[in-house]
């Protein structure tokens, strides 16, 4: 059974097993307007928790992805150096951003529940 978290910066985080898929969420990607450009991870590349992997550069800003968990990187989508736009038309389908694996015991239960998010950008 896969979970959707989200985290307070906007990222939501799919966990399947010891896997886990990374996107911006559809709140960010509003906020950030139309996405011109996403600096992906190298695949194999291991990251703290803490480490920031994507930058995602819009017309109005630019923003980093900083992880909540240690994790390796197995994929990344590289449809999007070609359509950086498939974030704003899709951000919690088509544009996600990579796949990685967590490490040993990294959990993401300290993360945000849908609901807790919802709540988060009604403030």
């Amino acid at each position: 059974m896969s979970e959707i978290k989200y985290t307070e910066h906007h990222e939501w985080i799919k966990q399947e097993g010891n896997e886990i898929t990374v996107g911006i969420t559809d709140h960010a990607q509003q906020q950030l307007g139309d996405v011109v450009f996403v600096e992906l991870p190298e695949v194999d590349t291991e990251y703290a928790s803490g480490d920031e992997a994507v930058v995602i550069e819009s017309v109005k800003a630019a923003g980093d992805i900083s992880l909540p968990v240690t994790c390796t990187v197995t994929a990344v989508n590289d449809a999007l150096s070609d359509d950086p736009e498939l974030i704003n038309n899709d951000a919690m389908g088509e544009g996600w951003i990579f796949k990685a694996t967590l490490a040993d015991g990294e959990s993401l239960a300290e993360l945000m529940s849908e609901e807790a998010y919802q709540a988060l950008i009604a403030e």
